[in-house]
């Protein structure tokens, strides 16, 4: 008897029109994800030790038992192993739109419907729960890539002026935020998520020329088919792309970053994130500038993200990821309050958002939450579906029935108005968004990894340490004055900049030992 995958359940597309079944004949691919051989030591993901890509896959990796009962099982129905990866327990599998749509039990059709930047595309799509045949029931944990729908929007806003007053460059905002003297990232590694859009080699020159920054070396990654793609639109997701790389170019030159492109569903997402954790190097960092409310996500997809996140973690690998640009109620229409996701995974750094006003050069004369009356705010609340972690537990995240993890963890410079400076398909923009905090406190990161002298994992550990509700906590600057909707800054942590916005010479003091 088939198995039903628990939190596999999907709804119809929002807006989408049926435009009629897949052909039947027609390829269809999917990654499956296995579960652990044991279960990840909470010791591990917390740090400090970590463990190597072969240790994890060989303690908490997929099992040869179970890759084996996956591989006899599914081709005997008729399906083709295309990829193998043991220590993410992915697998990946493709065949006949028929047979797919029979082992996992599930009808795929194909439909019209809008992408997250307002192009009209024709992409398949499924219903209901999947399940699979009865052999490996609680062996596969989730089924990504059926159902191709677009599972996250780009956390950016473009300035309706190219050179708006009061913006930065991205190494002014480093100087403004105490980035560590004697530091550029050297011997770090940054990967970025993209899915989607594309740079140019010659942006790149021209705009670390013009900042008189040596250019870091930037290698694009295809995943799952997707390669580095530029449009030649701005507003497209070349303005994401290039906002982080520029981003993280300027504050880190020193940085090798990778730049992974994937499809935008929950198959490319996943798989994405995990080839660059499990990359060679190990990254120091990951910035995510991607997310999608929590309720957006199915629960087999979010349970499967978070344990590579976990992964991560165990690994020394610090995820960080854009809170989100619609304010607390993250562009649900339900009248709730609803937090982003990757961002309220508990084992990402989630960036939120502020106004940020200074003297060129120099000195920061205000700091407030980003919230810009029909012009985005930063997201952040309580989340729906993971608990409240032990680093938060005296932070003063508002009380929700069996807990909730605060959103966001830290913060910095995001309202489009006091944006960034950035060269985008051969023109200035000036682009704002949680997504340029994301690869802002990536760049910090390898600065601060370089100046430690190892990679920092799940860095929440120590900048919680000790936090109290109501109380600044040493390293940052506290926001104290603004709201994201249902939310307002106050003393200490809060659900709109968390614990503010980083000095990055006092967190350096405090990670090696000292005081801020």
């Amino acid at each position: 008897m088939d198995h039903v995958i628990p939190g596999s359940a999907r709804a119809e597309p929002a807006g989408a029109e049926v435009v009629g079944p897949v052909e039947p004949s027609g390829t269809v691919s999917a990654t499956l994800v296995l579960r652990r051989r044991s279960e990840l030591d909470e010791a591990l993901v917390t740090g400090p030790e970590t463990v190597t890509p072969r240790q994890l896959a060989e303690r908490y990796g997929a099992s040869d038992d179970d890759l084996r009962t996956v591989r006899e099982v599914l081709v005997a129905a008729g399906l083709t192993i295309t990829d193998v990866h043991p220590g993410s327990r992915r697998v990946t599998i493709s065949g006949p739109a028929r047979r797919m749509s029979g082992v996992f039990g599930t009808e795929l059709t194909m439909v019209r419907n809008a992408d997250p930047f307002g192009r009209t595309i024709t992409h398949r799509a499924r219903t209901g729960e999947l399940r699979v045949p009865a052999a490996l029931a609680g062996i596969v944990t989730a089924v990504l890539g059926l159902d191709e729908r677009p599972q996250a929007r780009a956390r950016f806003r473009l300035h309706p002026a190219s050179a708006a007053t009061g913006s930065f460059t991205p190494d002014q905002l480093g100087a403004l935020y105490a980035f560590p003297a004697g530091t550029d990232g050297t011997g770090q590694t940054i990967a970025i998520i993209e899915l989607g859009g594309g740079f140019q080699s010659s942006d790149i020159t021209t705009y670390f020329a013009g900042l008189k920054i040596p250019a870091p070396q930037v290698t694009a990654v295809g995943v799952d088919g997707a390669k580095n793609s530029p449009s030649g639109d701005p507003g497209s997701a070349d303005g994401e792309v290039m906002l982080d790389i520029e981003v993280a170019g300027a504050l880190a030159p020193r940085a090798a970053q990778l730049v992974y492109f994937a499809p935008n569903t929950d198959q490319g997402f996943l798989d994405a994130v995990s080839t660059a954790v499990h990359a060679t190097p190990t990254p120091t960092a990951v910035s995510i500038s991607w997310g999608q409310s929590e309720d957006e996500w199915t629960a087999q997809a979010r349970t499967a993200m978070d344990q590579v996140f976990a992964d991560a973690a165990a690994l020394g690998v610090t995820i960080c990821a854009a809170s989100g640009d619609n304010g607390s109620a993250d562009a649900q229409n339900d009248g709730n309050q609803h937090a982003d996701f990757p961002a309220s995974s508990p084992h990402v750094l989630a960036c939120g958002g502020t106004n940020l006003r200074a003297t060129q050069p120099g000195t920061i004369e205000a700091e407030t939450v980003w919230n810009t009356p029909g012009g985005g705010a930063t997201g952040g609340g309580v989340s729906d579906v993971f608990g409240l972690p032990a680093f938060q537990s005296t932070a003063g995240v508002p009380e929700r029935p069996g807990g909730g993890r605060g959103v966001p963890d830290v913060a910095g410079n995001a309202d489009p108005a006091t944006g960034y400076r950035i060269l985008v398909d051969g023109k200035r923009s000036v682009i704002g968004g949680t997504s340029a905090v994301a690869p802002l406190w990536a760049a910090l990161l390898c600065r601060l990894a370089q100046a430690t002298g190892r990679r920092l994992g799940l860095v929440h550990t120590r900048l919680y340490q000790g936090a109290r509700a109501g109380t600044p906590q040493p390293g940052f600057r506290d926001i104290t004055s603004g709201d994201n909707g249902a939310y307002h800054a106050a003393p200490g942590w809060d659900p709109c900049t968390g614990l503010g916005t980083p000095d990055g010479t006092a967190l350096a003091r405090i990670l090696t030992g000292g005081s801020a």
